[in-house]
């Protein structure tokens, strides 16, 4: 919102799909587009969500994959586009996205998801904030992570 000189407000613009992690605003956005820019993927969407025993909320990126998509290669074309904080920690490949009837993106039910695989049938995978691969996350690497035993550290 805007207020002029007579006090009257506008509406200008929206705040912005943001999150934070690491003591870093994220642009939900700005890493869709960098996903959208990768070989092979033809739908994104990215959002934070929760992880146990960190502060803010970790990327994560809902991806619809074609069959020239590499897992192995994103991490690379991500570091090109996106400051180390702002990379999607998970990612979920998912056949479609699901929208409304207006064709808007419902992020609000990815979030609600997150990457527990007991919930989530999709693929999922985790990042390694070191190299920037990534890997399957599954039941026991899930546990880890949710059981602190596996901490998710920004990149160096």
């Amino acid at each position: 919102m805007r207020q002029d000189t007579q006090g009257y407000f506008y509406f200008v613009d929206r705040i912005g799909d943001t999150f934070r992690w690491k003591g870093e605003n994220v642009a939900a956005g700005e890493v869709t587009e960098a996903v959208l820019d990768c070989p092979g993927v033809t739908d994104a969407m990215s959002f934070g969500v929760r992880v146990p025993g960190h502060d803010g909320r970790a990327g994560m990126a809902a991806i619809v994959a074609g069959p020239d998509f590499d897992v192995e290669a994103l991490g690379g074309l991500l570091s090109r586009r996106l400051p180390a904080y702002a990379h999607p920690l998970l990612l979920r490949l998912c056949e479609r996205l699901p929208n409304t009837e207006t064709f808007k993106q419902k992020k609000q039910q990815l979030m609600h998801d997150g990457f527990d695989p007991d919930v989530v049938t999709d693929p999922l995978y985790l990042g390694d904030p070191g190299s920037g691969a990534y890997r399957l996350l599954d039941r026991v690497l899930c546990a880890w992570l949710t059981d602190g035993l596996l901490r998710l550290t920004a990149k160096p």
